[in-house]
């Protein structure tokens, strides 16, 4: 699909340039005079993928424009369109002021043709992949709706800061639609109750799935009983009359929703919190006849409840712990693992023991089709959790792969585990599956310790202050920073790397390699550190080395002498993207 690119100009001849270059590039083009034109033009069309907007311009310049652009996202839920600015200004201020609220980037005026298509290209792909890959890390695929992680994240906001009611819901006798009708309507069902929930809940609600059939929603703005009623007996007259229309009119199961509330934030703003007492709302509608409503109050506690004896720590320990632990591996879905996760990398900081962390990559033999396929997947789980030390943990982090974490041992061990595990398989199962194994030793050394979210960059270039300057602005942000000299030393640095830079901050002028030699060098690299995003550090104003730059791959080229803002912006633009990568791939 050809991008549709908006240029907003009061300048006509700029208009028809920009105009005539991105549409002999098959770009559709929508040329407009004035901001307030844009603004009006988008409620009407939609949004483009991307605007081309002029600072100055009469009555309403590009940063006004902008910022009631962002309001207009934002009250109409739609996602932020990335704006490149055109100037002729060779201000800083004025960049820096453009990236603190938000410009993807900028274009000098008057602009090369390849150095405008290439940094247009560069923003809408980055643009689209980094709502592609957050759509993926938050958005349950089936449904839609917010997958759990994200749930918790966007509805502890809303507790905090809105009025509303939180609700669990729960679809009560789903599972005969499974045994009766088959999966595929089962699956039919729940995306059709995601829409009728969508539709029922109050303007600027927001919903998630945190389990097969159970829902969450923050119904924003309802306060009272009667409000959460009506929600109920909408939600389970349409889902009956919905299901009757997939299933037939014969259709017998007692299907329906049964609602649980908490109003927010009489009863408090801690999402874990509210959402516990929720739930047991909702089990009390459960379990007295299902298919209603029951709103949390804290007199609604029963008198078992409030007069309970004290547990004992006996008890409390048994309720925790498992009872016979079994001569196996523990293992763990992931949100559980993360936790573990966690402290078993602080327990080795702490007290100066090793680990191994191994990914095992399952990938189908020749003739295996899906569904065998699967089946061994499965079977390789049982088979790890069999062949490890009841102190070893894993998670399954795709349906092909393992992450084990071998507690407390040395690597020639770690090594002979790992061998002892792949062999009895092949053994058993021959060349049914291949297995692809990356492993990583974490002992009490710093530079191996790599917390989530950490952010690593490597800074290339001869000593000076610009490269100082980068450093000192880029570590008090909490970024782990690496300084080398040459090109040579970063080439050499990523082939003996166990874990590449996240970034590489390059200065284009070096003595030996320069910078285009080191980059051509990365991209020839065997595995993913081939990958690794460029910066090009560079104080030449020719265009036609920032046009070279961008044509072998180069993510962005930022001229010295940089101001401290605007590097760390654009750094910090870089690295969402990455870390959405690094987070959906983990």
């Amino acid at each position: 699909m050809a991008k549709w690119i908006m240029v907003v100009d009061d300048d006509t001849t700029n208009l028809q340039m920009a105009g005539h270059i991105l549409s002999q590039h098959n770009m559709r083009v929508t040329a407009l005079k004035s901001g307030r034109a844009m603004l009006d033009y988008i409620v009407e069309k939609g949004e483009p993928d991307l605007v081309l907007l002029d600072i100055k311009m009469p009555e309403m310049d590009g940063f006004e424009a902008l910022k009631l652009l962002r309001e207009l996202e934002k009250k109409n839920g739609w996602n932020e369109t990335p704006v490149i600015f055109l100037t002729a200004d060779e201000d800083r201020a004025t960049e820096t002021r453009g990236f603190e609220e938000g410009v993807s980037d900028f274009i000098r005026k008057p602009f090369h043709p390849d150095v405008l298509l290439r940094r247009i290209d560069n923003v809408v792909s980055a643009a689209h992949e980094m709502r592609n890959l957050k759509d993926e890390v938050t958005l349950d695929k089936l449904t839609g709706f917010l997958n759990k992680a994200a749930t918790t994240s966007e509805l502890s906001k809303m507790c905090v800061d809105q009025t509303g009611c939180l609700l669990m819901i729960d679809l009560d006798s789903f599972k005969l639609v499974n045994d009766l009708y088959g999966h595929d309507m089962g699956d039919k069902v729940l995306t059709a109750f995601a829409n009728i929930v969508r539709e029922t809940m109050p303007e600027g609600s927001k919903n998630g799935r945190i389990g097969g059939d159970e829902f969450t929603s923050f119904a924003l703005g309802v306060k009272t009983e009667e409000e959460v009623a009506q929600i109920t007996a909408a939600l389970n007259s349409k889902l009956v009359a919905t299901a009757k229309e997939m299933m037939g009119e014969d259709m017998s199961i007692p299907l329906g929703a049964s609602v649980g509330g908490i109003m927010v934030p009489k009863q408090g703003n801690d999402y874990q919190s509210l959402l516990k007492q929720a739930d047991k709302a909702l089990y009390k509608v459960k379990k007295h006849g299902k298919h209603g409503y029951r709103i949390y109050t804290s007199d609604s506690i029963s008198e078992g409840e409030v007069n309970s004896a004290s547990l004992s720590l006996g008890e409390i320990s048994e309720i925790l712990g498992e009872r016979n632990i079994p001569e196996v591996a523990l293992q763990l879905e992931m949100e559980a693992f993360s936790h573990v996760y966690r402290y078993v990398i602080r327990y080795i900081a702490r007290h100066n023991v090793t680990a191994s962390k191994v990914l095992f990559t399952l990938n189908p033999g020749a003739g295996i089709d899906e569904t065998q396929y699967k089946d061994l997947c499965d079977e390789f789980g049982n088979h790890i959790r069999q062949s490890l030390r009841k102190s070893d943990i894993l998670t399954r982090s795709r349906f092909n792969q393992y992450y084990v974490f071998l507690t407390d041992i040395r690597e020639e061990f770690s090594e002979k585990v790992i061998s002892q595990i792949t062999e009895s398989w092949k053994e058993e199962n021959g060349d049914k599956v291949s297995i692809e194994i990356e492993t990583e030793l974490i002992h009490n050394e710093f530079n191996l310790i790599t917390e989530p979210g950490e952010r690593k960059v490597v800074i290339v270039g001869e000593k000076s202050d610009y490269r100082d300057l980068a450093q000192k602005i880029l570590t008090d942000d909490g970024i782990k920073v690496t300084v080398l000299n040459t090109g040579k030393e970063l080439i050499d640095l990523m082939k003996r790397s166990v874990r590449r830079p996240d970034l590489i901050l390059m200065d284009a002028t070096m003595q030996g390699m320069d910078g285009f030699e080191t980059l051509d060098g990365i991209k020839n690299l065997e595995g993913p550190g081939a990958n690794t995003p460029v910066v090009l550090l560079t104080s030449d104003e020719d265009v036609g080395l920032e046009l070279k730059g961008l044509k072998q791959g180069a993510m962005d080229i930022i001229r010295k002498p940089f101001i401290p803002e605007v590097l760390l912006v654009r750094v910090n633009h870089i690295m969402e993207l990455i870390m959405l990568r690094k987070r959906l791939h983990r």
